[in-house]
């Protein structure tokens, strides 16, 4: 299967910046934890439209930032969808001390993470995301 990563809006005007860079990121990323590439959208969204989706297909009814919906047909693919909240990422970026742009980049890699299989449900778990996110963040240019 080859590579096809795209950026989608719902609800939202937003453009990444850096757009051709990110692609090649994620790819590279989902190469060095030892995947192909396959099909990926990345949607920015707004809280409703994700909030919407967490109650509708995770029953869950709270505020999130990013979703990962995996749809991998075999175990070398990874694929699937990311849906991305503009506003959470704006808040959590006044949260962390972040850049808007940097808490996009997280919650993008983050989403791709859990395409290529980690979780952050236990605190273990949650560290190891935290590592890896920071160091593909660390690989980026910009």
């Amino acid at each position: 299967m080859s590579s096809l990563i795209q950026f989608f809006t719902e609800e939202v005007d937003f453009t990444p910046e850096h757009e051709p860079q990110l692609l090649d990121w994620i790819v590279n990323a989902i190469s060095s934890e030892g995947f192909d590439a396959g099909v990926i959208n990345i949607i920015f969204c707004n809280d409703e439209y994700l909030s919407e989706l967490n109650q509708r297909f995770l029953e869950r009814d709270t505020l999130t930032d990013v979703i990962a919906f995996d749809y991998r047909e075999n175990a070398r693919d990874v694929s699937g969808d990311i849906f991305i909240s503009i506003d959470r990422t704006a808040e959590n970026a006044m949260k962390y001390g972040q850049s808007f742009e940097e808490e996009t980049r997280r919650v993008i890699i983050h989403g791709v993470l859990h395409l290529c299989g980690y979780s952050d449900k236990s605190p273990a778990e949650q560290s190891l995301m935290r590592s890896k996110e920071d160091y593909y963040l660390s690989l980026l240019p910009f």
